[in-house]
């Protein structure tokens, strides 16, 4: 069994913000290999499915960013499960926007859901890091992450978010390498 966390804020107003691409990514993943509808549990909402054999829970906490690892803490101690167990859906502002990086613990490069997170379960979780660039200056960081995709954006947003999702299998088995090779081949057409 495995976690699959997506980091973003709850509430509609949100919903097409830079910061929101990890809920983004786990709504997709949850309508394309056809989880559960979502349950309020862990101070968030869960779906549970299958991705091949492996069992997922996918969570999106409802604490708000900066205390999102309460979530993501509660789900894996109640399913009694280690940081090893997790993986984090997030933004990624030292990435190109659109490109998805995997890694396994690291910093939180100031990324509050991250450090929310290592806080309540230590930083030995994988981390998806989906790019949505940076704006230039770190006074611009706050508006800009908080800011809708423009909607010249949407089109490759879509394409992006398709591919994680179309991918999920590699991430399930383990394949991290895999998933990301085969995410840039969808993105490169």
């Amino acid at each position: 069994m495995q976690i699959w966390a997506g980091l973003g804020n709850p509430g509609t107003q949100y919903a097409m913000n830079r910061h929101n691409v990890g809920f983004m990514a786990v709504d997709v993943i949850a309508d394309m290999h056809r989880f559960s509808p979502p349950k309020k549990q862990f101070q968030g909402w869960v779906q549970e499915g299958r991705i091949g054999p492996e069992k997922i829970i996918l969570v999106k906490p409802a604490t708000f960013m900066n205390e999102s690892g309460r979530s993501v803490g509660e789900a894996m101690r109640f399913y009694k499960l280690a940081p090893e167990d997790v993986t984090v859906f997030h933004d990624e502002l030292d990435l190109a926007p659109m490109k998805v990086k995997v890694k396994r613990g690291g910093g939180n490069a100031g990324h509050n859901g991250l450090r929310s997170t290592d806080a309540h379960i230590g930083a030995e979780f994988r981390r998806v890091r989906i790019g949505i660039g940076h704006p230039g200056h770190k006074d611009r960081v706050h508006g800009y992450v908080l800011g809708n995709y423009h909607k010249s954006e949407t089109d490759a947003l879509a394409d992006m978010l398709g591919a994680i999702g179309a991918e999920a299998e590699w991430l399930a088995k383990g394949d991290d390498a895999r998933f990301m090779n085969e995410v840039a081949l969808r993105l490169a057409d």
